[in-house]
């Protein structure tokens, strides 16, 4: 079996990309294996053997999803404290988790959805191709 993307399951819609990357589909048979823990992947796919390593989606998802987390938490904070005006401790007790878990759920759905993207479009890492990887 080789490792194109017509050997996956077929084009599909945005709404299934997210819904695969929330899941950890595997991008060729759609096994839940692509993750091994919150937001680290699995080195293979342990139902088709999909070498994850091979995908380059780096820390590209972490900037922008800090910044978007950052403004989403700071714009409610604001809401919650002009609205309620509730002490410092309700904050800290609200707010750090929820962005803690927004920011891992963020991740965990921005790199799958890259690498599924990427098996899909047949990017791989420069070496990969045979090419080198010179400038």
């Amino acid at each position: 079996m080789t490792d194109t993307p017509e050997d996956g399951p077929g084009p599909r819609s945005p709404a299934s990309l997210i819904k695969a990357a929330a899941l950890g589909e595997c991008p060729r048979c759609a096994a839940p294996t692509m993750f091994r823990g919150a937001v680290q992947f699995a080195d293979k796919c342990g139902q088709c053997g999909l070498d994850y390593s091979r995908f380059n989606v780096g820390d590209g998802p972490a900037g922008f999803l800090t910044l978007i987390v950052g403004a989403v938490m700071a714009i409610l904070a604001i809401v919650v404290d002009q609205m309620l005006h509730p002490p410092f401790w309700v904050h800290v007790i609200l707010w750090v988790p929820l962005t803690i878990a927004m920011v891992v759920y963020g991740l965990r759905l921005a790199k799958g959805a890259l690498l599924i993207v990427e098996y899909r479009r047949g990017a791989r890492e420069a070496q990969s191709r045979g090419d080198g990887g010179g400038e």
